[in-house]
Protein backbone atom coordinates (compact mmCIF):
# COMPACT_ATOMS: atom_id res chain seq x y z
CA UNK A 1 0.00 0.00 0.00
CA UNK A 2 1.54 3.41 -0.97
CA UNK A 3 2.09 5.81 2.26
CA UNK A 4 -0.32 8.86 2.24
CA UNK A 5 1.57 11.91 1.61
CA UNK A 6 0.37 14.49 4.27
CA UNK A 7 -0.20 18.25 2.91
CA UNK A 8 0.14 21.56 4.62
CA UNK A 9 -1.50 24.68 4.72
CA UNK A 10 -0.31 27.90 6.62
CA UNK A 11 -3.74 29.96 6.98
CA UNK A 12 -2.18 32.90 8.80
CA UNK A 13 0.19 33.73 11.58
CA UNK A 14 -1.05 31.92 13.91
CA UNK A 15 -2.85 29.32 12.18
CA UNK A 16 -1.14 26.01 9.93
CA UNK A 17 -3.01 22.86 8.80
CA UNK A 18 -1.82 19.73 7.65
CA UNK A 19 -4.08 17.00 6.27
CA UNK A 20 -3.90 13.57 4.64
CA UNK A 21 -6.42 11.37 3.58
CA UNK A 22 -7.12 7.85 1.80
CA UNK A 23 -10.34 5.61 0.83
CA UNK A 24 -9.82 1.50 0.15
CA UNK A 25 -12.42 -0.33 -1.11
CA UNK A 26 -11.88 -3.38 1.38
CA UNK A 27 -12.24 -6.79 1.08
CA UNK A 28 -15.95 -7.40 0.54
CA UNK A 29 -17.45 -4.86 -1.33
CA UNK A 30 -17.10 -4.81 -5.44
CA UNK A 31 -16.95 -1.00 -5.96
CA UNK A 32 -15.96 2.03 -3.63
CA UNK A 33 -18.84 3.92 -3.39
CA UNK A 34 -16.69 5.99 -0.84
CA UNK A 35 -15.25 9.43 -1.99
CA UNK A 36 -14.00 11.82 -0.06
CA UNK A 37 -11.97 16.26 -0.61
CA UNK A 38 -9.56 16.88 1.12
CA UNK A 39 -9.01 20.39 -0.18
CA UNK A 40 -8.97 23.84 2.33
CA UNK A 41 -11.05 24.89 3.63
CA UNK A 42 -13.14 21.71 3.39
CA UNK A 43 -12.70 18.66 4.33
CA UNK A 44 -15.33 16.09 3.73
CA UNK A 45 -15.89 12.37 3.20
CA UNK A 46 -19.28 10.78 1.60
CA UNK A 47 -20.29 7.39 1.90
CA UNK A 48 -22.43 6.49 -0.96
CA UNK A 49 -25.46 3.58 -1.03
CA UNK A 50 -27.68 2.39 -3.52
CA UNK A 51 -28.26 -0.71 -6.08
CA UNK A 52 -25.65 -1.28 -8.94
CA UNK A 53 -23.48 2.21 -9.51
CA UNK A 54 -26.08 4.67 -7.34
CA UNK A 55 -23.72 4.57 -4.54
CA UNK A 56 -20.77 5.82 -6.39
CA UNK A 57 -22.68 8.10 -8.22
CA UNK A 58 -23.86 10.29 -5.46
CA UNK A 59 -21.26 10.22 -3.61
CA UNK A 60 -18.99 11.37 -6.78
CA UNK A 61 -21.11 13.65 -7.58
CA UNK A 62 -21.75 15.28 -4.39
CA UNK A 63 -17.68 15.82 -3.87
CA UNK A 64 -17.75 17.28 -7.24
CA UNK A 65 -20.05 20.01 -6.49
CA UNK A 66 -18.33 20.78 -3.53
CA UNK A 67 -14.95 20.56 -4.60
CA UNK A 68 -16.46 23.24 -7.19
CA UNK A 69 -17.39 25.47 -4.45
CA UNK A 70 -13.89 25.32 -2.90
CA UNK A 71 -12.13 26.47 -6.61
CA UNK A 72 -14.80 29.18 -6.48
CA UNK A 73 -13.08 30.31 -3.33
CA UNK A 74 -16.78 31.03 -1.59
CA UNK A 75 -17.16 27.92 0.92
CA UNK A 76 -19.58 28.42 3.50
CA UNK A 77 -23.48 27.07 4.56
CA UNK A 78 -25.43 28.87 1.91
CA UNK A 79 -22.92 27.92 -0.72
CA UNK A 80 -22.68 23.99 0.56
CA UNK A 81 -26.30 23.93 0.97
CA UNK A 82 -26.64 24.80 -2.66
CA UNK A 83 -24.19 22.52 -3.72
CA UNK A 84 -25.89 20.04 -2.12
CA UNK A 85 -28.79 20.76 -4.00
CA UNK A 86 -27.50 20.49 -7.55
CA UNK A 87 -25.68 17.47 -6.44
CA UNK A 88 -29.47 15.75 -5.45
CA UNK A 89 -30.52 17.47 -8.85
CA UNK A 90 -27.95 15.50 -10.67
CA UNK A 91 -28.17 11.59 -8.33
CA UNK A 92 -32.13 12.27 -9.32
CA UNK A 93 -30.89 13.08 -13.11
CA UNK A 94 -28.67 9.90 -13.89
CA UNK A 95 -29.85 7.17 -15.78
CA UNK A 96 -28.69 4.50 -13.09
CA UNK A 97 -30.19 5.91 -9.88
CA UNK A 98 -33.87 5.03 -10.18
CA UNK A 99 -32.89 2.83 -6.65
CA UNK A 100 -35.14 4.76 -4.01
CA UNK A 101 -32.17 4.07 -1.61
CA UNK A 102 -29.61 6.13 -3.53
CA UNK A 103 -27.86 8.44 -1.95
CA UNK A 104 -24.87 9.32 0.30
CA UNK A 105 -24.06 10.47 3.53
CA UNK A 106 -21.48 13.48 4.18
CA UNK A 107 -19.85 14.61 7.08
CA UNK A 108 -17.14 17.18 7.40
CA UNK A 109 -15.95 20.16 8.21
CA UNK A 110 -14.60 24.09 7.29
CA UNK A 111 -12.36 26.52 8.21
CA UNK A 112 -14.71 30.24 8.39
CA UNK A 113 -12.98 32.99 8.38
CA UNK A 114 -16.16 35.17 8.36
CA UNK A 115 -16.07 36.29 11.95
CA UNK A 116 -12.66 38.23 13.44
CA UNK A 117 -11.53 34.64 15.25
CA UNK A 118 -11.51 31.60 12.98
CA UNK A 119 -13.50 28.84 14.10
CA UNK A 120 -14.35 25.46 12.52
CA UNK A 121 -17.71 24.60 11.61
CA UNK A 122 -19.12 20.86 11.53
CA UNK A 123 -21.31 19.10 8.88
CA UNK A 124 -23.39 16.26 8.92
CA UNK A 125 -26.00 14.07 7.10
CA UNK A 126 -26.33 10.24 8.01
CA UNK A 127 -23.74 8.34 9.98
CA UNK A 128 -20.80 9.01 8.69
CA UNK A 129 -18.45 10.84 11.82
CA UNK A 130 -16.60 13.42 12.73
CA UNK A 131 -13.94 13.19 15.91
CA UNK A 132 -11.90 15.28 17.67
CA UNK A 133 -8.66 14.20 19.79
CA UNK A 134 -8.02 17.28 21.70
CA UNK A 135 -5.43 17.18 25.12
CA UNK A 136 -5.45 13.48 24.98
CA UNK A 137 -9.04 12.74 24.67
CA UNK A 138 -11.08 11.51 21.55
CA UNK A 139 -14.99 13.04 21.32
CA UNK A 140 -17.30 12.05 18.73
CA UNK A 141 -18.44 15.98 17.59
CA UNK A 142 -21.08 14.54 14.95
CA UNK A 143 -24.59 12.69 15.83
CA UNK A 144 -25.55 9.92 13.35
CA UNK A 145 -28.77 10.26 11.33
CA UNK A 146 -30.01 6.35 12.04
CA UNK A 147 -32.37 4.92 13.30
CA UNK A 148 -30.05 3.06 15.75
CA UNK A 149 -28.94 6.51 17.40
CA UNK A 150 -32.57 7.55 17.74
CA UNK A 151 -33.39 4.14 19.50
CA UNK A 152 -30.38 5.06 21.70
CA UNK A 153 -31.24 8.48 22.10
CA UNK A 154 -34.83 7.76 23.36
CA UNK A 155 -33.39 5.34 25.48
CA UNK A 156 -34.69 2.22 24.05
CA UNK A 157 -31.07 0.75 23.11
CA UNK A 158 -28.08 1.15 24.68
CA UNK A 159 -24.49 1.92 22.92
CA UNK A 160 -23.19 -1.75 23.84
CA UNK A 161 -27.07 -3.26 22.70
CA UNK A 162 -26.07 -1.32 19.25
CA UNK A 163 -22.96 -3.19 18.33
CA UNK A 164 -24.30 -5.69 15.62
CA UNK A 165 -28.14 -4.44 15.80
CA UNK A 166 -29.86 -5.42 12.56
CA UNK A 167 -30.59 -1.88 11.57
CA UNK A 168 -27.44 -0.80 12.29
CA UNK A 169 -26.98 0.47 8.98
CA UNK A 170 -30.43 2.07 8.06
CA UNK A 171 -29.64 5.94 8.39
CA UNK A 172 -32.37 8.30 9.16
CA UNK A 173 -31.02 11.21 6.48
CA UNK A 174 -29.12 11.31 3.41
CA UNK A 175 -28.52 13.24 0.06
CA UNK A 176 -30.17 11.38 -2.53
CA UNK A 177 -32.60 11.78 -5.11
CA UNK A 178 -35.62 13.21 -2.67
CA UNK A 179 -35.90 16.46 -0.87
CA UNK A 180 -33.09 17.17 0.93
CA UNK A 181 -32.35 18.23 4.73
CA UNK A 182 -29.70 20.45 5.70
CA UNK A 183 -26.91 18.98 7.48
CA UNK A 184 -26.33 19.65 10.93
CA UNK A 185 -23.83 22.42 12.03
CA UNK A 186 -21.36 22.71 14.67
CA UNK A 187 -19.21 25.47 15.74
CA UNK A 188 -15.73 24.40 17.40
CA UNK A 189 -12.67 27.02 18.40
CA UNK A 190 -10.02 26.39 16.83
CA UNK A 191 -7.31 25.30 19.05
CA UNK A 192 -3.46 23.91 18.08
CA UNK A 193 -2.69 20.58 18.76
CA UNK A 194 -6.28 19.89 17.74
CA UNK A 195 -6.74 16.75 15.48
CA UNK A 196 -9.25 15.66 13.66
CA UNK A 197 -10.88 12.32 12.11
CA UNK A 198 -13.34 12.65 9.50
CA UNK A 199 -14.59 9.01 8.28
CA UNK A 200 -17.35 6.55 7.13
CA UNK A 201 -18.44 4.02 8.79
CA UNK A 202 -16.41 1.76 7.27
CA UNK A 203 -13.46 2.56 9.75
CA UNK A 204 -15.80 2.83 13.12
CA UNK A 205 -17.16 -0.93 12.49
CA UNK A 206 -13.44 -1.81 12.50
CA UNK A 207 -11.98 0.55 14.86
CA UNK A 208 -12.97 1.47 18.52
CA UNK A 209 -12.87 4.71 19.86
CA UNK A 210 -9.73 3.72 21.71
CA UNK A 211 -7.88 2.60 18.57
CA UNK A 212 -8.34 5.38 17.12
CA UNK A 213 -7.03 7.44 19.28
CA UNK A 214 -4.64 5.32 19.83
CA UNK A 215 -2.83 5.75 16.14
CA UNK A 216 -3.46 9.14 16.46
CA UNK A 217 -1.05 9.13 19.57
CA UNK A 218 1.62 6.64 17.79
CA UNK A 219 1.46 8.69 14.54
CA UNK A 220 2.18 11.81 14.48
CA UNK A 221 2.14 13.02 10.92
CA UNK A 222 -1.41 12.85 9.70
CA UNK A 223 -0.21 10.74 6.60
CA UNK A 224 1.03 8.41 8.95
CA UNK A 225 -2.24 8.07 11.05
CA UNK A 226 -4.12 7.57 7.83
CA UNK A 227 -1.81 4.34 6.86
CA UNK A 228 -2.12 2.87 10.43
CA UNK A 229 -5.46 3.13 10.30
CA UNK A 230 -6.49 2.14 7.27
CA UNK A 231 -4.19 -1.02 7.59
CA UNK A 232 -6.07 -1.84 11.03
CA UNK A 233 -9.42 -1.41 9.65
CA UNK A 234 -8.54 -4.03 6.74
CA UNK A 235 -6.30 -6.28 8.91
CA UNK A 236 -9.44 -6.81 11.40
CA UNK A 237 -12.29 -7.41 8.81
CA UNK A 238 -12.53 -4.69 5.70
CA UNK A 239 -15.94 -5.41 5.00
CA UNK A 240 -16.96 -2.08 3.95
CA UNK A 241 -15.46 0.67 1.96
CA UNK A 242 -13.33 2.64 4.25
CA UNK A 243 -11.95 6.53 4.02
CA UNK A 244 -10.78 8.89 5.90
CA UNK A 245 -9.10 12.15 6.42
CA UNK A 246 -6.72 13.45 9.38
CA UNK A 247 -6.69 16.95 10.24
CA UNK A 248 -4.46 18.68 12.77
CA UNK A 249 -4.11 22.66 13.59
CA UNK A 250 -0.35 22.83 14.29
CA UNK A 251 1.66 25.00 16.02
CA UNK A 252 2.66 27.39 13.61
CA UNK A 253 6.03 29.45 15.21
CA UNK A 254 8.36 26.93 13.42
CA UNK A 255 8.93 28.22 9.55
CA UNK A 256 8.68 25.80 7.28
CA UNK A 257 7.82 25.00 3.98
CA UNK A 258 4.22 25.27 3.32
CA UNK A 259 2.67 23.51 -0.08
CA UNK A 260 -1.45 22.42 -0.69
CA UNK A 261 -3.11 22.01 -3.85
Amino acid sequence: MPETTTQTYRVDDAVQLSWAGATDQGHRRDTNQDAFLARYPLFVVADGMGGHAGGEIASSRTIARLDAIVESGDVGTEAIEKALGQAVADIAAHPDTTDEGTGTTLTGLFLDRSEDEPRWIVLNIGDSRVYLAREGKLAQVTTDHSVVQELISSGKLSPEEAEGHPYSNVITRAVGASELLPPDYIAVEVQAGDRFVVCSDGLTKELTDYGILHFLRENADPGAAVDAMLEAALENGGRDNVTLIVLQVDDSSSPEEISAD
